[in-house]
């Protein structure tokens, strides 16, 4: 595997998300969290919990829909995987109302090739692959605006989209699949651009 690029600068805080929920059992907490590295973190903060009176209940799921639709059910207390944006993305298009607790960790996105060692290497009409959902679908492009790749409208827009795409000299042909999937083909692509927690249970390294 040859990795290409991860720009941590770039990637949004990771928040934690709530509703109210009236809690039958005020000492459990139930969190639910992507595998990798948003449950193995939980499971280092479990047994300082437990000291302090709290049984921490990690829920995990391997998509970005779930721990939000769960959190609207309220069936869990709360939930830990995601960006600020994407987190403003989903209550615009569902019409909920999910606040972020508190800005957690930030996390690397990379960009991965195994038939190039640089971005400078793509040849014209090269086939990138990128996450289909809002924000983590602009980091991609932000990236790559950042690299020098392409060039967006407004690099700032963290909603920017392929529309906002100004230049791309190289002919780039974006195709965007669902996060989980992009690992999967890393094989059958030029380039992939891949959310870390995906990365990380693939086995690639994002630093």
């Amino acid at each position: 595997m040859k990795k290409l690029l991860a720009f941590p600068l770039i990637a949004a805080v990771l928040a934690v998300s709530s509703c109210a929920k009236p809690a039958a059992d005020e000492s459990r907490l139930v969190v639910a969290a992507t595998a990798v590295p948003h449950a193995e973190i939980l499971d280092v903060v479990k047994p300082l919990l437990e000291k302090e009176g709290v049984k921490l209940d990690v829920r995990v799921f391997n998509d970005y829909v779930q721990p939000n639709d769960q959190l609207v059910q309220k069936q869990v207390d709360a939930n830990y995987f995601q960006t600020e944006p994407y987190l403003k993305a989903y209550n615009a298009d569902r019409k909920t109302d999910l606040v972020t607790v508190t800005g957690v960790h930030i996390e690397p996105f990379g960009a991965y090739s195994r038939r190039f060692k640089s971005l400078a290497e793509l040849p014209t009409g090269a086939d990138v692959v990128i996450p289909n959902d809002p924000s983590n679908n602009s980091r991609a492009l932000i990236l790559l605006d950042t690299a020098g790749v392409i060039k967006l409208k407004d690099p700032s827009n963290a909603l920017s989209t392929q529309r906002d795409i100004t230049e791309n000299p190289k002919q780039l042909k974006f195709r965007e699949l669902d996060s989980a999937m992009l690992p999967r083909v890393l094989d059958q692509v030029d380039l992939a651009l891949i959310n870390t927690n995906y990365a990380l249970d693939a086995g690639l390294n994002p630093t």
